[in-house]
């Protein structure tokens, strides 16, 4: 049973991955890329992302794309909450989602349910000269 869990974990980074490629595919266009050196992301806890299972996914997502030699850099994102009762947005851990200041249980998820492209880093062709971009 522990490795059909893996198999369908797996999955679901591969399917992540691929919607990840169409979108940096997309930015490339827009920036007339060559080709992609980088892409860093922002994982948060609450995402449903397995990081190591997203970097092994990426291997198979990113081939014959503009991003067939790119790194992955994965950035864990914070847990933030909005306290229901006195109002306050503090940090939470995984599996303890309470406000930091009273103790109170009702809180709203403000960060860590997220799965962001923060950045890339292209490269063009301009002239004959290569040129690399930060976008």
């Amino acid at each position: 049973m522990k490795s059909s869990k893996r198999k369908r974990l797996s999955m679901h980074e591969l399917s992540v991955c691929q919607g990840l490629m169409r979108q940096v595919e997309q930015v490339a266009a827009n920036n007339n890329a060559k080709s992609v050196k980088r892409i860093l992301l922002r994982v948060g806890g609450l995402s449903g992302v397995e990081p190591s299972l997203l970097q092994s996914a990426f291997e198979i997502a990113r081939a014959g794309t503009i991003a067939e030699h790119a790194e992955l850099e994965i950035e864990d994102g914070p847990i933030v909450v909005k306290c229901q009762e006195c109002g306050a947005s503090s940090a939470a851990k995984l599996n303890r989602l309470l406000c930091q200041y009273c103790g109170e249980w009702r809180v709203n998820v403000v960060e860590g349910e997220e799965l962001l492209l923060l950045s890339m880093d292209i490269e063009t062709a301009q002239s004959a000269a290569e040129e690399s971009r930060h976008v």
